[in-house]
């Protein structure tokens, strides 16, 4: 394994994965990561399908938490605190640590009501502040223009695309610190995965965002940071431009440059 972790200050470390071991069941699926990603930054994942990317990503929410049988062995900080600690409040990890699927799925209730959900589980009942959450959310996601005179339309009758920034819009209202974005235009037209890929470059100086992305283009145009995967272990994590033009590992360059994958 090569892995040429960016030198970076420690205060300018938000998430520290060290030592990391993730297990379905008996099967192991990640193996001894060990990475730190920087607070206001783009991070992408690659590597070929299967790699663990999706699923060391999934560990920074312990998103893993809800299949039966996982495992895992190691230590995740977030801000300096142990996310797999006893005593973690798993509710109050995913309200700092904010998800957008690979499918977009909004909920079958109104535009509105798809952004206000979260702020009302997290006690916000006042309708003037939820309707100030909902407007900030969709403008945040570049969405707002096109959907304020049908705020309380059904959200299902968006298009693909606007769909999918009506999730950011949602994960974005609850007011995180991290977004985790696991292959969000993969099944969008070239047009709305510009407008994502816009979205994340808008973002990015307010969020700490980690994307995996099996477009390597798409990595290269929106990242600050890249990891590379192969069968469970993390090969190489450098700056992007450096790993893209200069990888230290032949099993990078041999995927990056189509020899496999």
């Amino acid at each position: 394994m090569v892995e040429n972790t960016p030198q970076v200050m420690e205060k300018e470390i938000q998430i520290k994965a060290t030592g990391l071991n993730f297990f379905y069941s008996q099967s192991q699926a990640l193996f001894d990561i060990n990475m730190s990603l920087q607070a206001q930054r783009v991070t992408a994942f690659i590597g070929p399908s299967g790699c663990g990317k999706s699923t060391f990503l999934r560990t920074l929410n312990r998103m893993n938490d809800i299949i039966p049988g996982t495992r895992v062995e190691g230590e995740i900080l977030i801000d300096g605190e142990d996310i797999y600690q006893e005593s973690t409040n798993v509710v109050s990890l995913r309200k700092k640590v904010g998800m957008v699927f690979q499918k977009s799925n909004p909920f079958p209730k109104s535009i509105f009501e798809n952004i206000a959900y979260g702020p009302r589980i997290h006690g916000v009942k006042d309708k003037g502040i939820l309707a100030g959450i909902v407007e900030k959310s969709l403008t945040r996601a570049g969405l707002f223009t096109e959907v304020k005179d049908r705020l309380h339309t059904n959200a299902m009758g968006l298009s693909g695309g606007q769909q999918q920034r009506l999730c950011i819009a949602r994960a974005l209202a609850v007011d995180p610190e991290i977004l985790l974005m696991d292959e969000p235009a993969s099944a969008l037209d070239p047009k709305s995965t510009g407008r994502i890929e816009d979205l994340i470059g808008e973002l990015r100086s307010e969020y700490t965002i980690v994307i995996v992305t099996h477009n390597m283009q798409q990595a290269a145009r929106v990242s600050d940071f890249t990891a590379f995967f192969y069968e469970g272990r993390l090969i190489e994590f450098n700056a992007t431009k450096r790993l893209f033009t200069k990888p230290a590992a032949k099993q990078t360059e041999d995927y990056i440059t189509g020899r496999f994958g």
